[in-house]
């Protein structure tokens, strides 16, 4: 049996009960219960604080975690990162009130930086030679300028929103994140086989993600043009139809160009075209 640490709540603990539905494995997402079972698959969930989970998985209550990079670098545990997710992106920046001139990086020096990330920020402003002063705050540090706690901040930046509405200004992207899944150095090798299986799965459903099953009947005269047209994973299925004429031709196009390619589709005479979502792709 396998336990996974994930957040109890937020939007994380959205994108990763996400995740595992699409990946079929059904587990309690109820975030009254400390720990659930999968019912079809060898996996227990252990619901904690997001700063809990890299201990946990470092010190082996859990074998594995999904957490935020941001969480990840600022506890610094000895744990090791198994896969990039791709999901609740957002970035670690600094900002300072919208009225204050920005001169570059040394306006930082001598001010003082209320953050929940003190590890990240202290790291990044040795490596740049900035002298400022750390103010640790828990809760919501956008207020701490407008209550002369500190000169500036360094918290999590999703859309901005949060900043515009403080009357702040993003000044400097210290570093992106995203959901990572980490894992404890000293698995067992039965444990790597479900964990290898859960992958497997995980990628399977981000593969299909903005991918497109395209169906379309197509003249036998224009196929080779459509063919050329079509992007593939190796090459398009071509089925043959009662009509000697024409063949019905299957492929997969991604969302990016989709509306482009079936505008040439069109052009070189196809028909019929029929679209499907796809819900997990095998590579």
């Amino acid at each position: 049996m396998l336990r996974i640490a994930l957040q109890s709540k937020g939007r994380l603990f959205e994108d990763c009960i996400d995740l595992l539905t699409e990946a079929d494995i059904k587990v309690s997402s109820s975030k009254r219960v400390l720990l659930a079972k999968s019912g079809n698959f060898p996996l227990e969930v252990l619901y904690l604080r997001d700063d809990d989970i890299p201990q946990s998985v470092a010190m082996g209550v859990a074998d594995i975690g999904i957490v935020g990079e941001n969480e990840y670098l600022e506890r610094n545990e000895d744990a090791e990162v198994v896969s990039r997710l791709g999901f609740s992106k957002c970035r670690l920046s600094l900002a300072i009130p919208k009225a204050i001139e920005y001169t570059g990086l040394d306006w930082f020096n001598g001010k003082k930086i209320a953050t929940s990330y003190p590890g990240i920020l202290r790291r990044f402003l040795n490596e740049k030679g900035i002298n400022a002063e750390i103010h640790v705050i828990t809760g919501s540090v956008e207020i701490a300028p407008g209550i002369g706690l500190a000169d500036a901040i360094f918290d999590i930046v999703s859309s901005g929103s949060t900043l515009v509405s403080n009357n702040l200004a993003e000044v400097e992207v210290v570093t992106e994140s995203e959901a990572l899944l980490i894992a404890n150095k000293n698995l067992s090798d039965e444990k790597r086989e479900v964990l290898k299986e859960m992958l497997f799965r995980f990628e399977a459903v981000k593969s299909a993600e903005g991918q497109k099953y395209v169906r379309m009947n197509a003249p036998k005269s224009k196929l080779k043009d459509i063919i050329a047209v079509l992007p593939g994973l190796k090459s398009p299925t071509i089925i043959p139809l009662a009509d000697d004429d024409w063949c019905s031709v299957h492929a997969v196009i991604g969302q990016k160009v989709f509306w482009e390619i079936i505008g040439k589709l069109k052009e070189l005479g196809a028909q019929g075209i029929l679209v499907t979502p796809i819900e997990k792709m095998i590579l």
